[in-house]
């Protein structure tokens, strides 16, 4: 009878203990979507403002197009980007033709005191600043989730209900440009 009691409590603790990891790996997977959700909301943001940045130079450096074009067409890489690892290779890619745009426009003095586009460079550098505090949080998350699904014994029960390890948002091969900030400043 004794045996029975200890068998039993001994199935209740590990049926609570793979409750209770189950449940942690499904709170961690949602705020890892709920971290890339931000980083997506402030993504975009930026690819909003960029067509108005390019109109507005485009009003002053009209023969500057294959900047421009090559902007536009980073700018749409970018979006249709899937997946973290992609996503962060197309941004930058994005922001290395961002700061051939603001080098182009920094021949342009009457651009430079443009009102717009003066605002327009504000308000991309204060999205730069939000995405990279998203980025930030998405990366603490995903190593949160990451280090449950490899640490024992929490991976078994992780690998038994198909949970997965997910990908920072990292910087892409050309590490040194991507960590400069875009140059918006005049």
């Amino acid at each position: 009878m004794n045996i029975t009691y200890i068998i039993l409590g001994v199935v209740i603790v590990v049926l609570a203990w793979a409750v209770f990891l189950y449940n942690r790996f499904v709170t961690l997977t949602n705020r890892v979507r709920e971290a890339w959700s931000d980083i997506d909301v402030q993504l975009k943001r930026r690819y909003d403002l960029i067509p108005n940045l390019v109109e507005t130079v485009k009003g002053y450096a009209s023969h500057e197009s294959g900047t421009l074009t090559k902007v536009t067409e980073m700018r749409t890489r970018a979006m249709n980007a899937t997946s973290p690892k992609d996503k962060a290779d197309a941004e930058n890619m994005l922001t290395g033709a961002l700061k051939s745009l603001f080098a182009v426009a920094e021949n342009y003095p009457n651009l430079k005191a443009n009102e717009n586009f003066v605002e327009l460079q504000r308000e991309l550098s204060d999205t730069e600043n939000k995405i990279q505090a998203a980025r930030r949080f998405y990366n603490g998350v995903v190593m949160e989730l990451n280090t449950a699904l490899q640490s024992f014994p929490s991976n078994l029960i992780g690998s038994t209900f198909g949970f997965a390890p997910r990908d920072f948002f990292e910087l892409g091969t050309d590490e040194q440009a991507a960590k400069e900030p875009v140059q918006v400043k005049f």
